[in-house]
C-alpha cells in the first residue's frame, strides 16, 4: 500500500532528477566544445620556415660539454629534496609519495579538492583502478640505485640541434613529457625513457612511442580521465560517452602492462600550484573550479625533486621575445603561439626555474631558461 501512494512521488522525482542530469551532462558537453575552441584557437599560428633557424654551433658545442661535467661529477644523495626544503620550507614536504598508493583512503588530504589537486568524491573509483595496478613506485632496479640523477626533458625548440641524445639517456631516470616523439629526433633527445608522464589528451597515439620497461604516469585532470585510464589498463575500449568529455582525440590503447602504470599523486600538483607557485585557492563554480593549473612541465620538475637525489632539465624555457622561432622541436609552431594561450602563467612558472637554477638547486642543460655554460669557459 506504501508503495502505491509514494509511486506519484517517486516518479515526480525521477523525472525531476532525469532532468537535471541531462542538463548537467548538456552544459558539460557544451563547455567542453568551448573549451575546446579555446584552446585549438590559441594555438592556431602562422607555422614557422624552420630553414630560416640558424642553430648555434658555440652554444651546442658548449652545452654538450656542460652536460658531460654535470654526469661526471659525484652524485650528491639528497641533494635536490634538501635544497627544496631549504629555498621552500613548509611549501615542501620531502616525504610525499610522488604517486598514489594503495592505501590511499587513509591520506585524508587527497580527497580535499577536486580533480587536479585531489579526488574529492572519487575514493570509491579511485580505489577500483588503484586495484588493477600492482606496483606504485618506481622499477626496483632503479629505485635501489644508491644515488639517482633524473632530467626532466621538455619539449622546447631550444632542443633543436643541441644533439644531447647521447647525453640524456646517461641518466638513471629520464622523464618525457606527453606525446613528444623520441622516433626520428634521437641525436637531440635520446631514446630511453624511464617515465612519460601525460594526461588523456597529451598521451602519444603512436605505440612506437612506449617503451616495455618504461612506466606510464597519469595526470588526471578531470574526473572523467578515470574511466579513460581504467580502460587502458584494462585494455578495453573507451565507452562512447566518456569521448564527448575530452577537448581532442586521446589514445585508444596504450601498449604497456598494468604494472607499469602510475598515477600522480595529486598532492604534487597541489604542492607545485597552491603551495610553491603561489596560485589562489581553487573555488568551486558553476561547471567546475576556479583555478590555476600548472603545466605538466612544471609539475614533472616538482616530481624529479621527490623521485631523484639530483635533477637537470632540457628543453625548457619560451622567449616570448622570439616570436618567429621554433616553439617545439618535433613540429614548425612559431612561439607567437604561446601569445595567445591563457590557461597556464608561464611568466611564473620560468622565474620559478630561474630561480632553481641560479640556487644551484637543478640544472639547466639546454640554456633555455638561465644559461650557466654561456657565462663560463670552464667548469
Amino acid at each position: 500500500m506504501l508503495e502505491v501512494f509514494a509511486t506519484p512521488y517517486v516518479e515526480m522525482k525521477r523525472r525531476s532528477g532525469g532532468l537535471k542530469c541531462i542538463l548537467k551532462y548538456v552544459t558539460v558537453v557544451v563547455v567542453g566544445i568551448c573549451i575546446f575552441y579555446m584552446i585549438k584557437s590559441s594555438f592556431d599560428s602562422e607555422e614557422c620556415d624552420l630553414t630560416k633557424i640558424h642553430v648555434n654551433s658555440e652554444h651546442t658545442k658548449r652545452a654538450m660539454e656542460y652536460a658531460e661535467q654535470v654526469l661526471q661529477a659525484k652524485c650528491r644523495t639528497s641533494f635536490v629534496k634538501k635544497e627544496m626544503s631549504r629555498l621552500f620550507a613548509e611549501k615542501y614536504n620531502k616525504h610525499t609519495s610522488p604517486f598514489v598508493r594503495k592505501n590511499v583512503n587513509t591520506e585524508k588530504a587527497i580527497f580535499k579538492y577536486e580533480p587536479p589537486f585531489g579526488f574529492h568524491k572519487l575514493s570509491e573509483r579511485l580505489q577500483d583502478l588503484l586495484d588493477l595496478l600492482p606496483n606504485d613506485d618506481l622499477q626496483e632496479d632503479i629505485k635501489l640505485k644508491s644515488c639517482k640523477r633524473c632530467v626532466v626533458v621538455g619539449n622546447g625548440g631550444v632542443l633543436h640541434g643541441l644533439e644531447l641524445g647521447y647525453a640524456l639517456n646517461q641518466f638513471d631516470v629520464v622523464i618525457r613529457l606527453n606525446n613528444a616523439p623520441v622516433q626520428g629526433y634521437t641525436d637531440h633527445v635520446g631514446n630511453k625513457t624511464t617515465i612519460r608522464m601525460t594526461y588523456p589528451e597529451g598521451a602519444p597515439l603512436s605505440e612506437h612511442e612506449y617503451y616495455p620497461n618504461g612506466l606510464f604516469v597519469a595526470v588526471l585532470f578531470k574526473s572523467v580521465d578515470l574511466y579513460w585510464i581504467q580502460a587502458m589498463v584494462k585494455n578495453e575500449s573507451l565507452p562512447l560517452w566518456v569521448r564527448w568529455f575530452f577537448w581532442k582525440q586521446v589514445a585508444e590503447k596504450i601498449p604497456v602492462m598494468p604494472k607499469q602504470f602510475r598515477i600522480l599523486n595529486p598532492i604534487i600538483i597541489k604542492e607545485t600550484a597552491l603551495d610553491i607557485l603561489q596560485y589562489p585557492e581553487p573555488r568551486p563554480r558553476f561547471w567546475g573550479w576556479d583555478q590555476n593549473v600548472p603545466t605538466i612541465g612544471i609539475t614533472a620538475v616538482v616530481l624529479a625533486t621527490h623521485l631523484c637525489d639530483e635533477v637537470s632539465l632540457a628543453g625548457f624555457g619560451y622567449d616570448l621575445s622570439q616570436p618567429n622561432t621554433q616553439l617545439h622541436y618535433y613540429d614548425n609552431l612559431c612561439m607567437a603561439a604561446m601569445h595567445k594561450q591563457t590557461m597556464h602563467n608561464v611568466t611564473t612558472e620560468t622565474k620559478f626555474l630561474q630561480k632553481l637554477i641560479k640556487e644551484g638547486v637543478v640544472k639547466d642543460l639546454s640554456g633555455g631558461i638561465y644559461c650557466d655554460f654561456c657565462r663560463k669557459t670552464s667548469w
